[in-house]
């Protein structure tokens, strides 16, 4: 698929192994293999860069470096590490995986719906290769695309990813870098493309060996929430800018990954000019061929345009972004959450429209969580460069007790949720199990050693002291232990619920409404509020048809249709297949639809050409 070519960690050669790590400030490095008790020499070059080509060493070969006599280590650009962060490297020959998917280039945005999941809690294996096995559920369901939170290797048997500190492994605990190649190939040869959750801003806190070949992985100047940024504008930077992007360059061509999302990048500060995420975007496009497609999108709190702007404009040329601020503002309607940052969302229908006709709510005004102005204007950006969703990781398993916003707002809101967020013209996310409304929740786990163990259950608690509903001390007992096994198998789907009802009905909503959204048109649509609980969205089939989606957040009451066109209804949430309790679906009466609750109801109108014949 292209003629890239690693630089950094072990790469096989024919017969030999070339061994390349840097460690500018080191007189001697060592390649120790494991299975010889002996260490060869490796020439240092005058850019920092140590390097060695061995012969006769070749796939599944373990080994270490020393440096400076001190040691041994794992390499810092490891492809595998299957005795834990800790232990031996291994080599890995990516070159020799039999892919079938040559024929496959991706897809845009506007084409995607994304299922995130995390590997080790969406299946019972809580592996690679048991995630393989649901693509054809996932294809069925009629999402698009699988979104894997990080796979980067951990400390510990199980973690969110999110204090990976070996960046180019596959965590051992989810299968072996193959494992995870058969899945994507797997999901290629089904239509489905696949992104990869990775980390840039900072590497986690137990057994992060970057440090130890040079002090300049880590800025001196910077700091991020989880602890010393990331050394991309100070000196030495270089080096470390090269080795971030060449991880992005791994997952996309070393494993065919379609693109990637970059976690929390408000966290990652770069005073260089350019920026570190114009520099990953701008490799990864320029590093395709033959038409293939690969995605960048970020997560970030500051709603920046210029993130999404080509680089010509002055802007960054990701391709998309998460927009929490829909996420928010829904879950401010139908939850009523107001602590933290919901406490700068109103929940209402007008606030809803607005940030589903811009992209973001916030595009300048005053954040009062922010702490000031917050976000900029999205003219000329299309509406599926945003990223919308009502669960996600993050807004499900950062609450205490980890709940889905399901288990917390009654039936008929969730499904005029669910059926607004598939109706917009952006790009949908759905987070795992959410299409069958699961009953498990997505807590906080992690499993280090014993002492930061401790110190991570005890910041867990602490940080919710801010909330009203954990200022009882006892309160905050009952969170759950991060470090608890328990915590994390609680956190596992129960697939066998997915076929009882009333989970049933709520997927087979999810499946109508998804295969509704493959015949419209991408990425375009008006949006409206129609009083204080309803929104109207407009859209186009693909073969004129104009249709209109009526949801209702809250309450019984009328909703006023647009004065011009005739309309029929298609279905609603709340008819029989998609309900298990006594309900009344919404009725079409003139021109308004009257709700006994919440609840949405999608409507057919004619087509222009119709107009056109009978006139």
């Amino acid at each position: 698929m292209t003629d890239w070519e690693p630089v950094l960690g072990a790469n096989v050669f024919g017969n030999a192994t070339r061994f390349r790590v840097w460690a500018p400030e080191a007189k001697r490095v060592d390649v120790a293999l494991e299975s010889e008790g002996s260490a060869h020499a490796m020439a240092q070059g005058a850019d920092g860069f140590h390097a060695a080509t061995l012969p006769g060493v070749s796939a599944g070969a373990r080994y270490r470096y020393r440096v400076d006599g001190r040691g041994p280590f794992p390499d810092p650009a490891s492809r595998y590490q299957p005795e834990g962060v800790h232990g031996p490297s291994e080599v890995v020959d990516w070159r020799h995986f039999p892919w079938t998917d040559g024929g496959w280039k991706g897809l845009d945005l506007a084409e995607t719906v994304v299922y995130e999941l995390h590997t080790g809690t969406f299946t019972a294996e809580g592996t690679f290769a048991g995630a393989a096995a649901k693509l054809s559920y996932l294809k069925e369901l009629g999402v698009t695309a699988v979104e894997l939170m990080p796979v980067a290797d951990f400390p510990g048997r199980w973690n969110w990813g999110y204090d990976g500190v070996a960046p180019f492994a596959p965590a051992r605990c989810y299968g072996t870098p193959d494992d995870l190649r058969r899945l994507v190939n797997a999901a290629h040869r089904l239509g489905l493309a696949v992104y990869l959750d990775v980390v840039y801003n900072h590497l986690g806190p137990d057994g992060a060996y970057q440090s130890t070949f040079s002090r300049f992985y880590y800025s001196t100047t910077h700091r991020s929430p989880w602890g010393a940024g990331i050394n991309f504008d100070g000196p030495q930077s270089e080096a470390v800018r090269d080795y971030m992007i060449e991880n992005a360059l791994g997952w996309i061509h070393e494993y065919h990954f379609d693109g990637l999302r970059l976690d929390a990048t408000h966290a990652i500060v770069d005073d260089s000019r350019r920026h570190i995420l114009a520099s990953i975007a701008s490799a990864v496009h320029c590093s395709l061929e033959g038409g293939r497609k690969a995605m960048v999108v970020a997560e970030d709190v500051r709603n920046l345009a210029s993130m999404l702007r080509p680089e010509r404009e002055g802007g960054w040329g990701l391709d998309g972004a998460w927009s929490d601020d829909f996420h928010h503002q829904m879950r401010r309607a139908v939850a009523g959450d107001c602590d933290g940052y919901f406490q700068d969302f109103d929940g209402t229908a007008e606030s809803i429209a607005v940030t589903a006709r811009k992209g973001w709510f916030y595009t300048g005004q005053h954040a009062s969580y922010f702490g000031g102005a917050r976000g900029t204007e999205t003219d000329g950006l299309t509406k599926d460069r945003f990223i919308f969703c009502i669960q996600n990781h993050d807004q499900i398993g950062n609450r205490a007790f980890g709940e889905r916003l399901h288990h917390q707002i009654d039936e008929g809101a969730w499904r005029a949720a669910s059926a607004l967020l598939l109706m917009l013209p952006e790009t949908p996310l759905l987070f795992m199990g959410q299409e069958w409304a699961a009953t498990a929740p997505f807590l906080y786990f992690t499993d280090h050693h014993e002492e930061l163990g401790r110190q991570v259950t005890e910041g867990r608690r602490r940080e919710f002291r801010r909330f009203a509903a954990f200022a009882d001390p006892e309160t905050r007992e009952r969170i759950p232990d991060p470090q608890s096994e328990g915590t994390f198998l609680r956190s596992r789907l129960d697939w066998e619920e997915s076929r009882r009802e009333p989970h049933a009905a709520v997927w087979r909503l999810y499946q109508r409404l998804l295969r509704l959204r493959r015949g419209l048109i991408p990425a375009e649509g008006t949006v409206t509020a129609a009083g204080d609980d309803s929104i109207l969205v407009e859209r186009t089939v693909k073969d004129g048809t104009p249709l209109l989606g009526v949801v209702r957040l809250r309450g019984s009451g009328a909703v006023s249709l647009p004065p011009e066109g005739r309309w029929r209804v298609l279905f609603t949430t709340e008819d029989p297949p998609y309900v298990n309790e006594s309900a009344s679906p919404p009725v079409l009466a003139g021109q308004r639809v009257e709700f006994s609750g919440a609840g949405a109801a999608v409507l057919a109108g004619e087509r222009k050409d119709s107009y056109a014949r009978e006139a």
